[in-house]
């Protein structure tokens, strides 16, 4: 876990403590780094995949601004419900409802989409894959967030097996989504020991 320095002083004497810095800090630290990685701009459409509680979402709805679109997806009716209050507040997003094996994202509608520690939840990957092709734009860019397997970790209920138990293995994702006509653009570390991998989908790739 990241730590901050707190430095507090009393009379002449000086204390410098570390204390765990905020969920919220990580989820901006990880979120700019997805804007530098994907381009945002003013005006791009970007969508998010398995939102969750929507902390991502608004983060990325700041970057597009109001010319701008961030469709936000989710498969949990409770997770769902907020993310449509969320909706209610900032007009530049737009909350869709997820089925297993279709993001429901419009076709050719985003210029880039991400998804963080979801796809090791995926009971259709294939499936999945197909759809975020199909929604992105011709040279769209898709970000993929994800952990290797914990060993000894169980895997997630009603998902592909795979060697290790709970994640994925970056080498399995990347022969999924290239299987998909999606290009490798970037891998790099991410944090709390997670992976990205930035992915194309180049013109002469369209299907």
């Amino acid at each position: 876990m990241r730590r901050r320095l707190l430095i507090f002083s009393l009379g002449l004497l000086t204390i410098v403590a570390a204390v765990p810095c905020r969920a919220q800090d990580s989820y901006q630290i990880e979120t700019d780094r997805l804007a530098a990685l994907l381009n945002w701009k003013p005006g791009n459409v970007v969508g998010e995949i398995g939102a969750g509680q929507g902390q991502m979402t608004l983060i990325a709805a700041k970057y597009v601004g109001a010319a701008g679109r961030v469709y936000t997806t989710e498969l949990d009716p409770k997770k769902l419900a907020h993310l449509e209050d969320l909706a209610g507040k900032e007009k530049n997003i737009t909350t869709l409802k997820a089925a297993e094996g279709d993001t429901n994202l419009p076709p050719e509608s985003c210029d880039s989409i991400f998804m963080r520690l979801v796809y090791h939840h995926l009971t259709k990957p294939a499936d999945v894959d197909a759809s975020l092709f199909r929604s992105l734009k011709p040279e769209g860019l898709l970000a993929v967030i994800d952990e290797e397997p914990r060993p000894g970790s169980p895997r997630v209920e009603g998902a592909p097996e795979n060697p290790g138990g709970h994640g994925v293995p970056r080498k399995i994702l990347i022969e999924e989504l290239t299987s998909a006509g999606f290009q490798v653009v970037k891998i790099q570390d991410w944090p709390n020991d997670n992976y990205c991998v930035v992915f194309r989908k180049h013109a002469s790739n369209d299907k």
